[in-house]
C-alpha cells in the first residue's frame, strides 16, 4: 500500500536559479544533491538532481539536463501546478515578498474550504501556496462522498 510521497521530480533550466526559488524565496531545505554522470543503460550523461526537503519530510526535486533541450510548454494552473500547504497568516507576507521580488504573482484566491496564492517558479511551473480554512475537512468529507461527474461535452471521440 502506498504511505506517503517521497517526491515529486520535475525538469528544471538551470539549478542554482532554481535554487533561489525554492531554498532563498520559498524557505525549503536544500537536502541534497546528486550527479548522475551515466545512465541505467550505460549512456554517459551530466545530470545534477536537486532535493528540496517539505516539513513533513517529503521532497519536490528537480532535474537540470543541460545535453536535452529543456522545451517547457506555458502551463495554466488546469494543465499543472505544484501546491504547497502553509499557514494562513503567511498568504499575505509571501504574496507581498513575491510582489517585492518581482515574481509573478496572484492571489489571495478564496476556494472556500483553502485561500491559495500562485506564483510561476523560474522554469515556468505554477506554484500554489494554500492554507486550509477551519471548514476545510468538514468539506473534504462532503465533496468526498460524492462521486465525480464525469462528462464526455465537448470531448473528442476517436473513430
Amino acid at each position: 500500500m502506498l504511505r506517503k510521497l517521497h517526491h515529486s521530480a520535475y525538469r528544471c533550466r538551470d539549478s542554482e536559479e532554481t535554487r533561489r526559488f525554492y531554498e532563498d524565496f520559498l524557505g525549503l531545505r536544500l537536502a541534497g544533491s546528486l550527479h548522475i554522470s551515466e545512465t541505467r543503460t550505460g549512456r554517459v550523461t551530466s545530470v545534477l538532481h536537486t532535493f528540496y526537503e517539505l516539513d513533513d519530510g517529503s521532497y519536490i526535486a528537480f532535474f537540470e539536463d543541460p545535453e536535452t533541450p529543456f522545451e517547457f510548454r506555458q502551463q495554466r494552473d488546469y494543465d499543472l501546478h505544484i501546491a504547497f500547504e502553509v499557514d494562513p497568516a503567511m498568504l499575505q507576507p509571501l504574496m507581498d515578498k513575491g510582489n517585492a521580488a518581482d515574481i509573478e504573482t496572484r492571489g489571495i484566491a478564496d476556494h472556500e474550504f483553502i485561500h491559495s496564492i500562485y506564483f510561476r517558479d523560474p522554469n515556468g511551473y505554477v506554484i500554489e501556496l494554500t492554507a486550509k480554512m477551519p471548514n476545510h475537512d468538514e468539506l473534504m468529507a462532503r465533496h468526498g462522498t460524492r462521486r465525480a461527474q464525469f462528462s464526455t461535452a465537448g470531448r473528442q471521440t476517436r473513430g
